[in-house]
């Protein structure tokens, strides 16, 4: 299942990588030997020639001739080597051959080099034309961000560096007037950008969030718990920036990160980002989760891949009665048996239970996850499964049939005999049947009743996602029937649109309007019926019905017609 759109913005933000990075430069015109001491006296060269012939200051010459490997290397390559006079003539090239100071600029402050030319300004070459940029990286390298993860703020909050050394440095010094040190408003710039650009309408938002950050390091001293570093801190932060792009509110929110503050500690972000996208899966909002994790983080060190549940071992354990597991039992049979914890979010939405769950889960319940174990090794073993699994692993394609019962496991099919009776009529990878599947629930289809629908017609999901999208556009807008009639005739999306569907339905629909039909039939009687038996119920209508179907409307119209 894909995990809900708005998710996949705070994912990428947590865990942005590049790819297909640029291959640095071969330089194959330098032994291997010397490479290293040219890339050295390149560097040295040209923080020479950016002080004092560009008259930068020169830490932040060595800082952009120190970072910009890529933009060296490219120098490096047009020069003939020499172990000699390498050096001199570097420093010739630099001085015939004026470099773009942005594009060095740029990779040295940590943009990616295939990113680079994107981001030049045109028409301009040297800093000389327009140092604001400049300005603003070295007042933010004086107060002590490290130069090299000055891009990522450029690229979140690129009017940071429209601003003045004088709005910036001011702007930071407010900031520690919260309690804190130089370090930690770094970490906190890094991991929320937008701190160093707002004004006016942000002003307020941008004070609820330090009010938060100063209950959370300063009255409950979380400050005193991280490392006094740039990366420690901002390790914290990014992680606290995870609760609030879940939906916790500014303003309110730090009391309870500051109760639950070992959560920013102990916890890396990617333990998070699987507790949200497992929850997620249960159809729970972003808000809900954050605040649940918050409020219960033992929850973090649950194991929610490997543990096997019996699923009506599990609904028991959870509180349902006996009526209703015997409710559950009758409405839901391909769902019983054994199943991953993994799978439970697909397992509780298959039974229309997800919200219950969840609400439990919210409700103080979330012990009863952790304490769940099987009540002993054979609880809910089915035979006929055990037995359809043994003939997959002696089959032909075990591995492809297994995927595809993986897949049967992850929409909540359990280890039943059902499961393997479905199994058996299912066409396509795992993959496929996964994008026909999610195909279905695009299109309003409920999760439940769609998993009801695969175990009455498996066949609903052996089709192109175009396809099926096209048989439900039909029957709903030029039908006008509502999906929910697919809850009652699911055969309906195994038939073919073209040469059975549509000449059926316009033709009944053209008997109507002549009023030539009185009778009102169901679409499964129009669509379902053989050719024979559909024909010979044109002539009870009218006797020159089957002639019309024939020649007008019949996918198979005769010769010369």
């Amino acid at each position: 299942m894909p995990v809900p759109k708005s998710l996949f913005t705070i994912f990428s933000h947590h865990f942005s990588t590049t790819t297909n990075l640029p291959k640095l430069p071969s330089l194959s015109k330098i032994p291997s030997k010397y490479r290293p001491q040219a890339i050295q006296q390149a560097q040295k060269a040209l923080t020479e020639y950016l002080h004092t012939t560009r008259s930068f200051p020169f830490a932040y010459a060595e800082h952009i001739a120190g970072n910009s490997l890529f933009s060296v290397s490219n120098l490096i390559a047009k020069l003939d080597f020499s172990p000699s006079d390498f050096s001199k003539s570097f420093s010739r090239l630099l001085r015939y051959h004026p470099i773009n100071e942005f594009k060095f600029f740029f990779e040295s402050i940590g943009i990616s080099y295939s990113e680079v030319n994107g981001l030049l300004p045109a028409n301009k070459f040297f800093f000389s034309e327009d140092g604001t940029v400049l300005s603003a990286a070295c007042a933010l390298s004086e107060f002590g961000f490290p130069w090299n993860r000055l891009g990522k703020l450029y690229k979140e909050e690129v009017s940071i560096f429209s601003k003045s050394s004088g709005e910036l440095t001011a702007r930071l010094c407010r900031f520690k007037e919260y309690g804190l040190n130089n370090v930690s408003v770094i970490g906190i710039c890094l991991a929320f950008p937008h701190v160093l650009s707002g004004d006016g309408e942000l002003g307020g938002e941008i004070d609820a969030l330090f009010d938060d950050l100063k209950r959370v390091f300063v009255d409950f001293d979380l400050a005193s718990c991280v490392e006094g570093n740039v990366d420690a801190w901002y390790e914290v932060c990014r992680k606290i920036r995870f609760f609030y792009d879940l939906g916790c509110e500014k303003g309110t929110a730090g009391g309870l990160m500051g109760r639950s503050k070992y959560v920013f500690l102990e916890y890396p972000e990617e333990v998070l980002v699987q507790k949200v996208e497992y929850f997620c899966r249960f159809g729970a909002r972003n808000e809900d989760i954050g605040l649940l994790l918050l409020r219960n983080p033992e929850i973090l060190n649950l194991d929610i891949e490997t543990p096997v549940i019996s699923v009506m071992g599990f609904l028991k354990h959870f509180g349902l009665s006996t009526e209703e597991l015997m409710s559950i039992r009758q409405k839901y049979p391909h769902v019983l048996g054994r199943n991953k914890m993994a799978n439970l979010p697909h397992v509780m939405k298959a039974l229309n239970l997800h919200e219950w769950f969840f609400h439990k889960m919210k409700s103080g319940n979330h012990q009863l996850l952790a304490n769940y174990v099987l009540s002993d090794p054979d609880e809910d073993l089915d035979t006929e499964f055990r037995d359809g699994l043994e003939k997959i692993q002696s089959s032909r394609c075990p591995v492809h049939t297994m995927k595809k019962l993986d897949f049967l496991h992850g929409i909540g099919y359990g280890e039943n005999a059902l499961t393997i009776k479905v199994l058996d009529h299912l066409h396509g990878t795992s993959i496929k049947l996964q994008e026909r599947f999610d195909c279905l629930l695009h299109l309003g289809i409920e999760f439940s009743n769609l998993c009801m629908m695969i175990r009455v017609t498996p066949k609903v999901i052996n089709q192109k996602p175009e396809t099926i999208e096209q048989k439900v556009n039909f029957l709903c807008q030029e039908m006008g029937i509502s999906l929910q009639y697919l809850d009652v005739f699911p055969a309906f999306l195994c038939f073919d649109l073209e040469n059975r569907i549509k000449p059926r339905y316009r033709f009944h629909v053209w008997l109507a309007e002549k009023g030539l039909c009185t009778r009102s039939y169901s679409i499964a009687s129009i669509i379902a019926t053989s050719e024979k038996q559909y024909v010979a119920r044109l002539s009870v209508i009218h006797p020159d019905a089957p002639k019309k179907w024939s020649e007008h409307f019949s996918p198979k119209k005769p010769l010369g017609s």
